[in-house]
């Protein structure tokens, strides 16, 4: 299985949000937070922020979308040149609908979850996503502390996703560092979303470096890839 670190430009400096995202150099993707103040109590960026890191990136853009009324607004994220889009489920009006007009236009479509959000009612959903995020912290802030108890739900997301034969990725989002990305690894995650553990070392390019042999040396030899 494929390791993918996805640096959080959340926790970089937003005054030169270029160079940051040039500083990230073996990423797999970029992660922007999209906040908007009503469907978590934070504000962050939108469209015109993502047109322009899309141009000035070298890596492509996953767009994580924490607001309100995503069936209206995701869409224009593919336009403005995001490579992967994930709305959450709690948000959603027509998720299938949606993920499939994500699709249309060229984008890979992911659905995340509020830790409180179970997994197991949207089995039936799996086939029509590219990505499931499995919130380890509450969205809404960059530098909160990992949340074991969403490890369960990790597991049991990949078990689903195996169940079905779906060629997916599990993306995992809040509190991922060295410290952490083994225990993610190990329960079925492939894709990681690290922030300050990225954008707060000197090197970040490095720190991506570090994560991914963690993370590659655990799903090496974990239960779950074994039997993929």
């Amino acid at each position: 299985m494929a390791v993918q670190i996805n640096p959080s430009i959340l926790s970089a400096d937003f005054s030169r949000l270029a160079e940051e995202a040039q500083a990230v150099e073996g990423a797999d993707w970029l992660h922007v937070d999209v906040m908007d103040n009503h469907f978590v109590p934070n504000l962050t960026l939108g469209v015109p922020v993502v047109e322009s890191l899309a141009r000035a990136a070298d890596t492509p853009l996953d767009c994580h979308l924490m607001i309100e009324d995503p069936d209206r607004w995701a869409p224009a994220y593919v336009e403005a040149g995001a490579g992967s889009v994930t709305f959450h489920i709690e948000a959603a009006h027509a998720p299938v609908r949606l993920a499939r007009e994500i699709r249309a236009k060229g984008g890979r479509a992911s659905m995340a979850l509020k830790p409180a959000t179970p997994i197991e009612p949207y089995e039936d959903l799996l086939s029509e996503l590219d990505m499931v995020l499995i919130m380890t912290v509450e969205p809404g802030f960059g530098g909160q502390a990992f949340l074991d108890i969403m490890l369960p739900k990790i597991r049991r997301t990949r078990e689903l996703i195996a169940k079905h034969g779906l060629e997916m990725w599990l993306q995992v989002d809040g509190g991922v560092s060295a410290d952490t990305i083994e225990r993610c690894a190990e329960a079925g995650a492939d894709v990681f979303v690290a922030g300050s553990a990225v954008y707060g070392k000197d090197d970040p390019a490095a720190a991506v470096r570090a994560l991914r042999a963690r993370a590659q040396e655990t799903i090496a030899s974990a239960a779950w890839a074994c039997n993929h």
